[in-house]
């Protein structure tokens, strides 16, 4: 399942992330987000989600959440 299709307010497990750009890998790295690591989603808004990293709250587009995998 990937982050898009993600229940509101739930905690996941990342599993995955499943991407050839280099430069998207190092920027969701740069967010905390990585394999292993507990991510929930505060809200889907119009073709992005709101989500918890650690302790930051980020917007996240559709084509970021579709390559992570929960």
């Amino acid at each position: 399942m990937t982050l898009k299709e993600a229940v509101e307010g739930k905690e996941y497990i990342i599993k995955d992330i499943k991407t050839d750009d280099e430069e998207m890998d190092s920027f969701l790295f740069s967010l905390g987000c990585y394999t292993g690591e507990l991510i929930t989603v505060i809200s889907h808004l119009k073709g992005s989600c709101v989500v918890s990293i650690k302790d930051g709250r980020y917007n996240i587009d559709k084509q970021l959440a579709s390559v992570i995998h929960i």
